[in-house]
């Protein structure tokens, strides 16, 4: 078939191709857009032009029109690529607040006086043992609920802020499960996983809009809930490559019913891995009576209820050897989980008290320090 001859004063698709160039480099004439724009168009280019040039003009070859605009075509969608994809990294290293609201500030009042180093949202790292250092101080606790939907989470950040508190939420395997929904399997704790994973991140976008510090954590993990724990470390991990935090403030192990030595050698093991990412750990020893989240301690033996000074010191001084590590101790001194009458549970905090004198005789401390990060479980059923 005949070529028909363009009109007069038409460009050739050669020329075309070589002000699609022009323009590239016009939009950045001193940065790297240009020189991208050259080095990556250049080997389409050279081919192109080979191909045309092998092409008689009077041929009417496709090939012989179509290869210089599709080279330039080829080259500025890499150069865009590359820019968007180098775009992304710069924010995801620079920003420290979650990326999806970073540019917006937080809609609510900050609570007053907090200390230095402690910012409204989740906190973790040094950021974390100082605001448990803040707590022991001034001689209060911060309340841990353990979340199932959204709107609970909502609710929780919403009581933090009109109560000018921190507060520490958190997610327990069934609840996690829960919170993912009855129509995602669970087979490997696919479910449990996910679910608590998409909790952090709901609580990550809100709790620096409430103006409140969260500690972000996760309940008992039983040794058969090992595989959970492993999941969400390395959401974790992950999560610490892209932003230089984890995802989690800190995650609890249970493992008061195995025994001490296992228990001991078993938290060393994890607290070794969650200190490399600045992740906090919280260890139980002895047993929190009741029942909870399908675990049932109610016929637990009484003996089992009181944490000795000793085995705490065990625990202190095995997990003070890791590097950087940052860890609290569940000691039971009879509390239980459920909400009881008065008087059907027996307190005595002053196991607690003694452990904290024990451990400061051993470590040549003065007098009234407290060297444990004690967290206290259940409903006590106490008058007081």
């Amino acid at each position: 078939k005949l070529q028909r001859p363009p009109p007069p004063g038409a460009r050739t698709q050669r020329e075309r191709a070589a002000m699609t160039l022009q323009g590239v480099a016009f939009l950045n004439p001193s940065g790297p857009t240009a020189s991208y724009a050259a080095d990556l168009a250049g080997p389409h280019l050279l081919h192109a032009r080979s191909q045309a040039a092998a092409a008689e003009p009077g041929s009417g070859s496709p090939l012989a029109s179509a290869l210089p605009v599709l080279g330039a075509v080829l080259a500025l969608g890499a150069v865009c690529r590359r820019h968007r994809r180098a775009a992304t990294t710069r924010r995801a290293t620079a920003e420290k607040r979650f990326p999806i609201l970073s540019s917006r500030p937080a809609s609510e009042g900050i609570l007053p006086n907090l200390p230095e180093g402690i910012a409204p949202g989740v906190v973790t790292g040094k950021s974390l043992e100082i605001l448990l250092e803040w707590a022991k101080q001034k001689g209060f606790a911060i309340p841990a609920v353990n979340c199932v939907s959204t709107s609970s989470i909502n609710a929780c950040l919403e009581a933090a802020r009109k109560m000018d508190s921190p507060i520490i939420i958190q997610f327990s395997s069934g609840g996690a499960q829960f919170y993912a929904g009855k129509g995602l399997d669970n087979k490997e704790f696919h479910a449990a996983i996910a679910g608590a994973v998409a909790g952090a991140y709901h609580v990550r976008a809100l709790a620096e809009q409430y103006g409140i510090p969260v500690i972000l954590h996760t309940d008992h993990c039983a040794k058969d809930l090992l595989p959970w724990l492993d999941g969400l470390l390395s959401a974790d991990e992950r999560y610490f490559e892209r932003h230089g935090e984890p995802l989690f403030s800190s995650h609890m192990m249970d493992l008061s019913e195995e025994p001490l030595e296992e228990n001991i050698e078993l938290c060393t093991k994890y607290l070794e891995r969650m200190a490399k990412m600045n992740v906090g750990l919280e260890m139980e020893l002895g047993i929190t009576g009741g029942e909870e989240d399908g675990v049932n301690n109610e016929d637990a033996n009484p003996e089992d209820l009181y944490s000795k000074p000793e085995e705490i010191w065990q625990v202190y001084e095995a997990l003070s050897k890791v590097p950087n590590g940052n860890f609290t101790i569940a000691a039971a001194f009879g509390n239980v989980h459920g909400v009881y009458q008065a008087g059907n549970v027996k307190l005595d905090p002053k196991i607690l008290g003694k452990a904290q004198t024990y451990i400061c005789e051993k470590l040549g401390l003065p007098e009234g320090s407290k060297p444990v990060k004690f967290v206290f479980h259940g409903g006590s059923g106490s008058e007081k």
